[in-house]
């Protein structure tokens, strides 16, 4: 005799015999935590996979999925194991850079005000000062570079200094 068993009747067969079949996939599986996910997914399977399907022994069919769940979980834990390795009293690597995210922060708002300060500079002074202190040029190689004196590339870098001289401060008291 076979019955029409729709998504919900099967799904109370499920959950009617649920002791049990957790019981098949522990005994699969070995572990609480993982016969509990196998369930999961086998009732899921159960009451959204089917549609209108002819069945004709609800509870068998609800075993012989967690059995198939269960043995799949079974061997992708088996071969993700073999990959896994244990290894105690270990130092987890520290990060690449520890300062504190405050210090970031206070260090971005020096850099914008320091930037801020700069653009009241004329745009050559500008230059030459990025030039020596981010580029690393020397005054002579500025002079060249922007067309002019190493003199006067000297006093530019002074009229940059008097204006980044304020934040100077801030930055060593880091």
């Amino acid at each position: 005799m076979t019955l029409d068993l729709s998504t919900n009747s099967l799904g109370d067969v499920f959950i009617a015999h649920r002791a049990k079949l957790r019981s098949i996939a522990i005994k699969i599986v070995g572990k609480f935590e993982l016969a509990d996910e196998v369930i999961q997914e086998a009732y899921l399977k159960v009451t959204v996979g089917l549609r209108a399907t002819l069945i004709d022994k609800p509870y068998s069919y609800c075993c012989q999925v967690v059995r198939n769940l269960a043995l799949d979980y079974y061997r992708r834990y088996t071969v993700e194991s073999t990959y896994r390795v244990h290894v105690e009293n270990i130092e987890l690597p520290h990060p690449y850079d520890e300062t504190p995210p405050e210090q970031i922060l206070h260090d971005r708002r020096i850099l914008e005000a320091i930037d801020n300060a700069l653009k009241v500079l004329p745009k050559r002074t500008r230059t030459a000062f990025e030039m020596h202190r981010l580029a690393g040029f020397t005054q002579r190689e500025i002079a060249l570079k922007l067309g002019c004196s190493a003199t006067l590339v000297n006093f530019m870098l002074k009229d940059a200094a008097v204006v980044v001289a304020p934040f100077n401060d801030m930055m060593e008291g880091r």
